[in-house]
């Protein structure tokens, strides 16, 4: 710092006169004490050494031992959930997590409203909800479909139609690496398990969707949290964890889903509070009407 320094006693080397106390001071007086004048530098121009001479600076350099390889990491298993914070939507999944409970010993229907709440903490920038238009075009498409099916179960069409527009965004020839198709993007498997026998048509492929949700929504005690979760990374996946996997894919879909979830249910006449309201899309009234 610039303040609070002592300069009694010191000498300016640039006049040899002598600053501090004003005792003694010998400015404009001629004094005995007067220092001898600096030395004269002379400046010397260096040449390269000649071809042979030994170097006349030795300079000796500790090597540092080699760093040790570090192990390589096991790739995933093709189709597999990436682990939590190997992709960019980690902020998502720390705001979000740390807000809603998420335990398979918890379950129950009275986290959605916990879930819902979670989501009004996000920004356009964490998380990204189907645009309005995307999701009527949607209804209109199969907003039959998702009517006829839902009937009888947990599901409420705008809760199937959140899950299209997340899955495949309306493609019905959707396929993923780990050979999802139609929709809902369900796997082989899956759709064997529900009777859809042609993933690819569109009506088969929502009567199977819904059919699995509803029963995840059955095994998890009316958890829409975690029957998602079981959705996008299959119902073990869920038990095993003790609750929604530390997969960056399912902890990214989930609130994907609810969001989607608050675009769908604006489209219903009379929007539902619960995922398993039932609704009957604008769309389809106005054309009863007709």
């Amino acid at each position: 710092m610039a303040q609070g320094l002592s300069v009694s006693n010191s000498t300016d080397l640039s006049t040899g006169l002598s600053t501090g106390s004003p005792t003694g001071s010998t400015v404009g007086k001629s004094s005995t004490n007067t220092p001898k004048p600096w030395p004269k530098v002379r400046s010397r121009r260096l040449t390269p050494p000649k071809t042979g001479a030994p170097p006349k600076i030795d300079v000796q350099i500790r090597p540092s031992a080699p760093r040790a390889p570090s192990s390589p990491q096991s790739p995933a298993a093709p189709g597999a959930p990436q682990a939590l914070g190997t992709t960019a939507s980690a902020d998502l999944q720390d705001w979000y997590w740390n807000a809603v409970p998420h335990d398979l010993f918890g379950a129950g229907p009275e986290r959605f409203s916990a879930a819902l709440a979670g989501l009004s903490h996000a920004s356009a920038a964490t998380l990204s909800k189907p645009t309005f238009q995307m999701v009527t075009d949607l209804a209109n498409a199969y907003g039959r479909d998702l009517l006829m099916y839902s009937i009888g179960t947990d599901v409420s069409p705008a809760l199937a139609l959140a899950v299209i527009s997340v899955e495949s965004a309306g493609k019905t020839d959707a396929l993923s690496g780990a050979g999802a198709q139609g929709l809902m993007q369900l796997i082989p498997a899956t759709a064997a398990r529900f009777g859809v026998s042609d993933a690819s048509d569109p009506a088969q492929n929502i009567r199977g969707g819904i059919t699995y949700l509803d029963w995840l929504l059955k095994e998890f005690k009316g958890d829409v949290i975690l029957a998602l979760a079981g959705y996008n990374a299959g119902e073990n996946a869920v038990k095993d964890n003790k609750g929604v996997p530390p997969y960056s894919e399912t902890r990214t879909y989930v609130p994907k889903v609810l969001a989607a979830w608050q675009v769908a249910r604006g489209l219903c006449v009379t929007p539902p509070d619960l995922y398993s309201d039932g609704c009957v899309f604008a769309t389809q009234a106005l054309r009863s009407a007709k």
